[in-house]
């Protein structure tokens, strides 16, 4: 009976103490969520941001913006603490509710931002969003042959020029607006006509016995990287990590032209560890930090500090910095607003066609 009463008792006690615990939990989460796309952080960093923050790290991982929204739309946004979004999508997300003004005075880093990515275009008073890496869409490819300054959607889009299977990609306004390119149109047209245009020629792709399909940039650079696909449309930083496996593989932005863009930090509407967030936030702003990001991702950083710190090759590379010509025929692409209906239904046509 005494065993009993003291096993009793303890378990009395650790209920007790775990309650405290979950109690405490709750005031001062330790965990910080992320919701990122996949391959998108050092893991290293992951370590490191809790020896020197004391939050444990945990990822969410997504292929694709639409994939990224949907998530949250079914599962809430109380789950994660940092979004990570691209440009074009963030005034959707602050329409939806999904995202909520950051106090940017939590985060002393913010001045290592570089003047030409404060108040962009999809966040102009700087209130929902603090830049993670930027970067460019274009094509990779197998062929030595091929100068990439001379490269054109036909490559793809043109059966008689398509060399061996290729994918698109897995991203609606991504892909869309370079089929408006491909058609000589501006990449944020919000008119009808072209649109559907854009959405014949890819329809037309589709029928070609070389495409394989819609994937993501991952996807796509892991395709062409085994041999699968001859070409992929990719972003740039997996284009280059691809080329550091493979030095026969090419990338180029198509003379058409394609987009940049930025990949932003942002604080999840109902997030459960703001001070998390935050600290998250000031990580990735680091010097030193951001420079290990942005060369082990192998994409540009908007981080004016970092890149007192980073090397001249990193700098020089074209494929992650892309030259004044290639940037010349480049644009950002622009919340389309009520027009967002246009593009979401020529995807569905895209896709069940």
């Amino acid at each position: 009976m005494k065993n009993l009463f003291a096993l009793a008792l303890f378990a009395l006690l650790s209920v007790g103490i775990l309650a405290g615990c979950d109690d405490e939990q709750k005031q001062h989460p330790k965990t910080v969520t992320v919701m990122i796309y996949s391959e998108y952080i050092d893991p290293e960093m992951i370590t490191d941001f809790q020896m020197k923050t004391g939050y444990k790290l945990q990822l969410e991982l997504y292929e694709a913006q639409e994939e990224m929204i949907g998530k949250l739309q079914a599962a809430g946004t109380s789950q994660y603490d940092v979004i990570i979004a691209s440009d074009v999508v963030i005034q959707q997300m602050i329409h939806l509710g999904l995202i909520a003004p950051i106090d940017t005075n939590k985060i002393a880093n913010r001045v290592n931002v570089a003047d030409q990515f404060k108040s962009p275009s999809y966040d102009p008073t700087n209130t929902y969003t603090l830049p993670y890496l930027w970067g460019t869409t274009g094509i990779l490819y197998r062929d030595t042959t091929i100068d990439p300054n001379n490269v054109s959607y036909k490559m793809l889009f043109d059966a008689k020029q398509t060399k061996g299977n290729f994918s698109l990609l897995e991203e609606s306004r991504s892909m869309l607006s370079m089929a408006l390119q491909a058609k000589g149109f501006d990449a944020n047209s919000v008119k009808q006509e072209e649109i559907n245009k854009a959405v014949e020629l890819i329809l037309d792709a589709k029928k070609d016995p070389h495409f394989l399909g819609f994937d993501g940039s991952v996807g796509g650079k892991d395709k062409v990287l085994s041999g699968m696909d001859w070409a992929a449309i990719v972003f740039n930083g997996e284009a280059m990590a691809a080329i550091d496996e493979d030095s026969t593989l090419q990338f180029a932005i198509p003379t058409e032209g394609s987009f940049m863009w930025v990949d932003a930090m942002t604080l999840s509407s109902k997030s459960p560890n703001v001070d998390g967030a935050y600290a998250f936030m000031n990580y990735i702003l680091d010097a030193k930090i951001g420079a290990q990001l942005a060369k082990f991702i192998n994409y540009a950083t908007p981080n004016k500090a970092s890149l007192q710190v980073i090397d001249d090759d990193f700098k020089n590379n074209r494929v992650i910095n892309p030259s004044r010509e290639e940037i010349d025929r480049m644009v950002f692409l622009r919340d389309p607003g009520d027009a967002a209906k246009l593009f979401d239904e020529a995807w569905t046509i895209v896709k069940t066609r």
